[in-house]
């Protein structure tokens, strides 16, 4: 996450959640089966590194893995974005994908458990499937 603070974000570009990126994230997330998926609203936050964050649940390693790799390419197709950094891939922990203005955390589930980077955060979308 020490990555999230080196780059700028795209002030001209406001999103909601109803944006085409953000749907496409959710959708991708939701094709591979990733559970309890939550967006944070992080606009109203001045030092927020992105206007949202869109937090996951893997069961597994290779679930992370596909999740990941299938965000990446739904956004490329459907919204013609590659992501400005990606880490995480290696240990299949955790992996980030940023996106700028939406940052995508794809967790185990202990991992989400312990980081709570939801705590104290209004959630503006949530799914269990």
């Amino acid at each position: 996450m020490a990555s999230l603070t080196n780059r700028k974000k795209k002030s001209a570009v406001r999103l909601t959640r109803n944006s085409k990126i953000i749907k496409t994230i959710i959708g991708a997330i939701q094709e591979k089966k990733g559970s309890n998926i939550i967006s944070l609203d992080l606009r109203k936050i001045n030092e927020a590194v992105a206007d949202y964050f869109i937090i996951c649940e893997a069961n597994s390693q290779p679930q992370i893995r596909a999740i990941a790799e299938h965000i990446e390419a739904e956004v490329l197709d459907y919204c013609d974005e590659k992501p400005y950094h990606h880490e995480g891939f290696h240990n299949l922990q955790w992996v980030l994908i940023d996106y700028v203005n939406v940052v995508v955390h794809v967790m185990l589930p202990e991992n989400r458990k312990f980081y709570k980077l939801e705590a104290g955060m209004l959630t503006t979308t949530g799914s269990n499937k």
